[in-house]
């Protein structure tokens, strides 16, 4: 969990300081760590509408994965002209759903092996127990 950072101000070249609330230098700090690591950062009001490989550049996707996903209706769209135009808001709560639909799956599985006792076998045992099953068929 992030902590909570203490006030802060900017204060421009000849201009009067601006205090920053706390959840605001938080996202500049981070962006600021971003960019000395040399990732790239981008910006963005919520409200801005994407072009499709735009939105799917941010899904890490193909354009034409991201227009099948837009017409099954899984991120909504608007088509202003000729063009779709996806809203970044809805795009990140589309991956934000699609985070926690991994997470509960991925604990589902975990609690399941655990209750049939997986969790703790070793690499060798699931390659034993692996090649086992292969010539139950035989």
């Amino acid at each position: 969990m992030r902590k909570r950072s203490r006030s802060a101000a900017l204060v421009p070249p000849g201009g009067q300081a601006v205090d920053l609330p706390a959840a605001l230098v938080d996202v500049l700090v981070d962006v600021a760590r971003a960019m000395l690591a040399g990732q790239a950062v981008t910006i963005s009001p919520m409200s801005r509408r994407l072009t499709t490989q735009e939105a799917a550049d941010v899904l890490g996707v193909s354009r034409p994965t991201l227009v099948k996903l837009l017409e099954r209706g899984e991120i909504p769209y608007e088509r202003p002209g000729r063009h779709r135009r996806v809203r970044i808001d809805d795009l990140l709560e589309y991956q934000e759903r699609r985070r926690a639909e991994r997470q509960a799956v991925l604990s589902e599985l975990t609690r399941t092996a655990q209750e049939t006792g997986l969790y703790e076998m070793s690499a060798a045992d699931y390659r034993e127990a692996l090649q086992r099953a292969r010539h139950a068929g035989d």
